[in-house]
């Protein structure tokens, strides 16, 4: 029995699922260490995930094809960014609020589009993103299965991932994005404006977590939306960034774990009750958090250790 159970947990098959499920965490959590780096907490990811997900079979669904609906997440994107940003750099908002209000508003308004236009809470069996079969790669035991034929947007994260870490930290404007969250008056004075990199970066992180959301309908579950369907995914690519301190490449190994849980426990329903099972990622999700604060009092505590007595 234990052998069957862990011959299933480490398949290909589970494997190539965390892939799945960590796209879309990753992509949001790319976009959310790009607004983290800027010195903006947002945790209305989970909102733009929704909406991407939504507007991606809308115009999936209306102009019958994944690439318009794609297209129009990111117009989606960068309104939402814009909205974003209006509220938290323009008229400095409380970002907690902005964020709660942006996913509540996101719920309400694809909920009332979908019934409006759907006539149910979602649909599917539209237009999908296309798979990937790269040649030769079958001929890799193991490698194949897991690698092969997956949706676009997994390889697309790849690429990403890699152009998200040079521009953070390998150009100008990543230095200056970093400098808006650390030392916005530093930043100030050699002439640039810490509010324009916050703006980039709400932008870009409604771009990105659009795409997340556009994969998850399109991709992942091939031209569906349902009602709620970013699942709290945005409140975990927000701990992937904080786990991360807002490092690309290391939220996407974040994002890889949550992915592998979360594979583990669809792979375990055959075993234990799916209630049961869907709280491994989540709970994983916590100990993340958990660990964190942890490390920051410990480094706090090493901190205070060093600091020099003062002589009586």
């Amino acid at each position: 029995m234990l052998e069957t159970i862990l011959s299933s947990i480490f398949s290909a098959g589970t494997f190539n699922q965390m892939l799945r499920s960590a796209t879309p965490v990753a992509l949001a959590a790319l976009g959310g260490a790009m607004t983290e780096h800027a010195g903006i907490m947002n945790i209305g990811m989970d909102g733009m995930i929704l909406m991407g997900a939504f507007f991606g079979v809308l115009g999936s669904w209306y102009f019958g094809s994944a690439a318009a609906g794609v297209a129009l997440v990111l117009v989606m994107g960068v309104i939402v960014g814009l909205f974003f940003a209006l509220f938290t750099v323009k008229f400095r908002s409380d970002e907690f609020i902005i964020g709660t209000a942006l996913n509540t508003f996101a719920l309400g308004l694809t909920s009332f589009l979908s019934r409006s236009i759907f006539g149910t809470g979602g649909t599917k069996g539209n237009p999908a993103l296309p798979t990937v079969h790269i040649p030769g790669l079958d001929a890799i035991p193991f490698l194949g299965q897991v690698l092969n034929d997956n949706s676009l947007f997994i390889y697309l994260t790849w690429a990403l991932v890699l152009i998200m870490w040079l521009f953070v930290y390998r150009t100008p404007y990543g230095l200056w994005l970093r400098a808006s969250g650390e030392k916005p008056e530093t930043l100030r004075t050699a002439g640039v404006a810490p509010e324009r990199m916050k703006w980039l970066a709400s932008i870009l992180c409604g771009l990105l977590c659009g795409l997340a959301g556009a994969h998850l309908s399109l991709g992942q579950l091939q031209g569906t939306f349902a009602e709620d369907m970013a699942n709290s995914r945005g409140y975990i690519a927000f701990a992937c960034v904080i786990f991360s301190k807002a490092n690309p490449a290391v939220a996407y190994a974040a994002a890889l774990m949550f992915g592998f849980f979360d594979a583990i426990g669809l792979r375990l329903q055959e075993y234990v009750s799916s209630d049961l099972t869907g709280t491994i990622p989540y709970l994983i999700t916590i100990v993340m958090m958990v660990y964190v604060v942890v490390r920051s009092r410990r480094r706090d505590m090493r901190a205070g250790r060093r600091l020099p007595q003062r002589q009586g």
